[in-house]
């Protein structure tokens, strides 16, 4: 007895001195696990503009693209010039003249879940030239259907052309055709078309090879060179707002004076051999790219969203 209550104390003092430690858990009381780190800041969602580019690199990524028109990037900078004209994947676009379809092989793809694509050509009866190009165009059109989606084709007259219902279209895109059509003498009328089937504030977007400054219409017009201003103009006329120009597609090593005009340089080297490395060391032609706006139905001047 005496030994037990000898031992008293020494127990009530270690229980003191444990009263300070963190209680033990009990039945009644949760054990939470630790968390798993989190970002200090979540990923952002992507706006309209950064998915539209990625799905235009996608676009231009696709192995639907022969390597030899890959190679051309360089030169015809696709995915700045598109971006330059404000090109979106929602786009009802009208790609005017697409010839063998080095720019199809990027809009159609681009524009396949959201957008609409239209190629305009002109009729097959107006010429063997585009009966041939049509057939080869619509070849490739068949033979990438996964890639392109749904493409409509509308054949066009020269002299009269009408390309789909007025204020139909957001944008109206055309690659180094006006010089044919300036020789042809109908580049007019083309330009009048493409003002008629834009909306209001719908934008048109011009590449061409680009004469040297000063240099008169009447003297280039059968080298492939057109003068900046004459193109300027023919939009003018038919009612557009030139909106914004770029040297994107500038080349100030192409001395524009060359024998075989245009066509000397790269792809398709006119002279053949004569000379081959100096034109493959140019490059393909100095070009202008220009943006023009069809004005709002009140004459105010608009830009599409």
């Amino acid at each position: 007895m005496n030994k037990f209550i000898s031992l008293l104390p020494l127990a009530l003092a270690l229980a003191a001195c444990g009263s300070n430690d963190a209680p033990a858990p009990t039945a009644n009381v949760p054990v939470h696990a630790p968390e798993l780190d989190q970002p200090a800041q979540p990923t952002p969602p992507q706006s309209a503009q950064e998915s539209a580019a990625a799905k235009l690199d996608r676009a231009l990524a696709g192995d639907w693209r022969s390597e030899s028109n890959k190679a051309r990037d360089p030169y015809r900078h696709p995915k700045e010039t598109l971006e330059f004209f404000g090109v979106k994947p929602s786009d009802t676009l009208i790609e005017i003249t697409p010839g063998a379809g080095w720019y199809t092989e990027v809009l159609a793809p681009f524009l396949k879940d959201s957008g609409h694509f239209i190629a305009a050509a002109a009729a097959d009866a107006s010429s063997d030239y585009a009966k041939s190009s049509n057939e080869a165009y619509r070849a490739l059109l068949q033979k990438d259907e996964a890639a392109f989606g749904k493409v409509a084709f509308v054949e066009f007259d020269p002299k009269a052309p009408v390309l789909g219902a007025a204020d139909s279209a957001d944008t109206v895109l055309t690659f180094r055709n006006v010089h044919n059509w300036a020789m042809g003498g109908n580049a007019p009328a083309m330009f009048k078309a493409f003002f008629a089937v834009l909306k209001p504030g719908g934008t048109l977007g011009v590449v061409d090879h680009r004469a040297a400054a000063g240099a008169a219409f009447d003297k280039v017009k059968d080298s492939g060179y057109l003068p900046q201003d004459y193109v300027i103009k023919l939009a003018t006329d038919a009612g557009f707002k030139l909106e914004a120009q770029s040297e994107i597609n500038a080349n100030p090593a192409d001395t524009k004076d060359h024998a075989k005009g245009v066509w000397t340089l790269p792809p398709t080297y006119a002279l053949g051999d004569e000379d081959h490395a100096k034109y493959q060391a140019i490059g393909e032609s100095d070009r202008m790219t220009l943006k023009f706006v069809k004005p709002g139905a009140d004459g105010i001047f608009k830009t599409k969203d």
